[in-house]
């Protein structure tokens, strides 16, 4: 039999990534994460809505930075670069620190003092980031940021970077891939935006091959699904953008100097993509919303006790946003949906174990203990 060891989302889609073909590269195996159908929420099966979570927690540092930073910093490092620098909100810190540290070269990250989740922070020390604690937000690290950058020799691997989002743009290779065509919405969480613009970037590539298979227009899935000959539009779905309402720029048409919300990951008042994703929900006939803490928390929980999925609360704010859309009718009935869950919930455990209701019952080391506690608990 042969071998078929997957390699990384590079090796897989070498050919629409904008790399020289003798570059050095960087990967930890990223990508091909798994989509999940949802089968346990009543509200989806009342109204035959096929809602599928495209896991990127299960990304080699727990979320969809990987797919961006293998690209970026394999750019980095074809360009001679010894450093990259990055602001974050935690996850892009951990995915630099890790990719940093795979390929030899030195990581530096700014994040806002006090608002990082610790299983992030964990993993950039763990990984041998020089972490740079500031007193401000996620904007002004992402200021300071674009200032040192033009007076240093490190590279940015923020999602300005355009080697960031061509990483990004291959999930939606992958969810085509899988389902056989584009689904008829696509919601995503959205901070610093780059996330929704790169998603919309890979659908588009597919569409611009209308009226070929997925195999000839791509070259990666094994034939059996069709882009047959429908309107380009119709081969891209509806690009729906979520935020958390403290953190929800785009609802209000403008920047936000102190955003505020419990989903750490999407804690931007100052999106860097944010005409690219305008453009996306736009071109896309999608739409922005945006929810509370409580709806985003009640999410999360949602998912981890009926579909066993264990998502950040950033991540579960897209799902948050379908079900309101399905139940309002802004998605109709019989649609096929797909939600990117961008970080693994381990990522925030404190968020988590504050709000489990899991009762935790001390026995003594018996049979008999334990199987009365059983027994009660049926």
């Amino acid at each position: 039999m042969k071998a078929q060891h997957y390699t990384g989302l590079i090796d897989r889609y070498r050919s629409v990534l904008p790399l020289a073909p003798d570059c050095k590269v960087i990967s930890l195996c990223e990508g091909d994460t798994p989509l999940i159908q949802c089968h346990n929420i009543q509200q989806l099966n009342e109204k035959n809505i096929k809602l599928y979570l495209k896991f990127e927690g299960l990304n080699p540092t727990g979320s969809f930075k990987d797919r961006g930073m293998t690209v970026a910093v394999t750019q980095a490092v074809s360009e001679g670069s010894q450093a990259i620098i990055c602001a974050s909100t935690g996850n892009t810190s951990a995915s630099a620190a890790a990719y940093a540290a795979r390929a030899g070269i030195k990581a530096f990250v700014l994040i806002p003092d006090g608002k990082i989740a610790m299983g992030k922070l964990a993993q950039a020390m763990m990984h041998g980031a020089i972490i740079l604690q500031i007193r401000g937000n996620f904007d002004d690290g992402m200021r300071l940021v674009k200032e040192v950058a033009s007076e240093a020799p490190v590279n940015i691997v923020n999602s300005i970077n355009p080697y960031r989002l061509q990483g990004q743009k291959t999930a939606s290779y992958e969810i085509v891939e899988s389902l056989g065509r584009a689904p008829d919405f696509h919601c995503i969480p959205v901070g610093n935006a780059g996330n929704i613009s790169a998603h919309w970037t890979g659908y588009s590539e597919l569409a611009a091959s209308s009226g070929k298979n997925v195999t000839e227009a791509c070259g990666f899935c094994n034939g059996d699904c069709q882009f047959v000959s429908e309107p380009q539009i119709a081969l891209r779905p509806k690009m729906l953008g979520y935020q958390a309402a403290g953190a929800a720029p785009f609802i209000k048409g403008s920047m936000i100097d102190k955003p505020d919300t419990v989903a750490t990951a999407i804690r931007i008042g100052h999106p860097q993509s944010w005409d690219f994703a305008h453009a996306a929900v736009r071109e896309s006939g999608g739409w922005f919303n945006s929810f509370t803490d409580d709806e985003i928390l009640a999410t999360q929980k949602l998912l981890a006790s009926t579909e066993g999925v264990f998502c950040e609360p950033a991540s579960a704010t897209s799902v948050t946003g379908a079900l309101h859309d399905v139940k309002v009718g802004n998605i109709p009935e019989g649609s096929s949906v797909v939600c990117t869950l961008t970080g693994h919930g381990l990522k925030d455990p404190d968020i988590a174990i504050k709000q489990s209701t899991a009762e935790m019952i001390t026995i003594d080391a018996e049979l008999e203990s334990v199987k009365r506690a059983i027994l009660d608990s049926i």
